[in-house]
């Protein structure tokens, strides 16, 4: 059986510019790529590339170095919000103990971050995983779901709800985490599996609003991820009538959070209820120390943790992406 992780982790509160309440909820999600744990002995796909033994050398001091530049990124968007991210929403972390170790480890650990994550079935061992504020929220229920293609379960990531309580006023908001199948062995041939992975969001997201239908405290959905495809894929038009793309706007600026062969596409997006929609904002952040010249094609691309077997200190080949609710 797989191990549940939920963490709600006490840490030292320190008093900072950033412990004032703001009305707004300010919600991140991004894909960390490759965040794994540089233990060894592990089993999946990627444990034999990404330890401090592996062909990687991912070590204790690279891991480390990877935790303070998504800290510092925290940060970051503190001093333009002006406010830490409420909730977090995260893709390719490998388990609960490399969470840990970033909450506890960087100057994080004096804002008392939850977490909730669970280890999932992926080959290369990566899940989903998301961190609440719990000076702005309380955990109400979470839940897990599995994508099935063909009537069988996919070996991926997990799809992820939390539910959450605004502790200011006592609303209800259902948090959503998605990182959908890649384009590994063809877009069209992996077609499927992305269609599969919608539709059992869809049927969540059914689920959570029947549940929640007459509850007057209830605000609604917002679904984040890395949906692996952008928003013209035909699997976006299952969640029509239901969630507003809340990302549309940069989507038709040409904006994106991925840089391929000099393109910018937009793959990370937040899905969000017909309510919150009208009262929210959605921005790419291309964090400046987190961005470096493309040798190939004019302009930047985000800075990764790895230019193919070479260690250059980065985070991620994804750029995250901030969704701003003002109430």
């Amino acid at each position: 059986m797989k191990r549940l992780i939920l963490v709600l982790t006490m840490l030292t509160v320190g008093i900072s510019a950033y412990s004032q309440d703001k009305d707004s909820i300010l919600t991140v999600f991004w894909n960390l790529e490759n965040f794994f744990d540089y233990r060894d002995g592990g089993t999946s796909e990627s444990d034999a590339e990404f330890s401090s033994a592996g062909s990687r050398h991912w070590t204790s001091k690279r891991f480390y170095e990877k935790c303070e530049m998504i800290s510092k990124s925290m940060f970051w968007i503190g001093d333009r919000y002006g406010k830490l991210p409420d909730v977090i929403g995260l893709a390719e972390v490998e388990n609960g103990w490399v969470l840990e170790r970033l909450l506890s480890s960087t100057l994080l650990r004096k804002y008392e971050y939850g977490i909730v994550h669970r280890e999932s079935q992926d080959r290369r061992g990566i899940d989903v995983a998301l961190l609440f504020r719990k000076r702005e929220f309380e955990l109400v229920d979470y839940s897990f779901c599995v994508p099935s293609f063909n009537g069988v379960r996919m070996s991926t990531r997990d799809i992820l709800h939390v539910k959450l309580r605004r502790l200011s006023d006592g609303s209800i908001y259902d948090f959503v985490v998605n990182h959908h199948p890649s384009k590994f062995g063809g877009a069209k041939e992996s077609e499927g599996r992305r269609k599969a992975a919608m539709e059992s969001l869809v049927s969540m997201c059914d689920s959570l609003s029947v549940v929640s239908m007459g509850m007057q405290s209830y605000k609604g959905i917002i679904a984040m991820g890395d949906f692996n495809d952008t928003p013209d894929g035909r699997q976006f038009k299952l969640l029509e009538g239901r969630l507003e793309n809340a990302c549309r706007g940069l989507f038709e600026a040409g904006e994106g959070t991925i840089r391929y062969e000099g393109k910018w596409d937009l793959i990370d997006m937040f899905w969000v209820s017909p309510a919150i929609f009208s009262d929210c904002g959605c921005k790419i952040l291309k964090i400046p120390f987190l961005m470096t010249r493309d040798r190939k094609h004019p302009g930047e691309k985000p800075l990764r943790t790895y230019s193919g077997p070479r260690y250059i200190g980065g985070v991620s080949d994804h750029c995250p992406i901030v969704l701003n609710i003002n109430e």
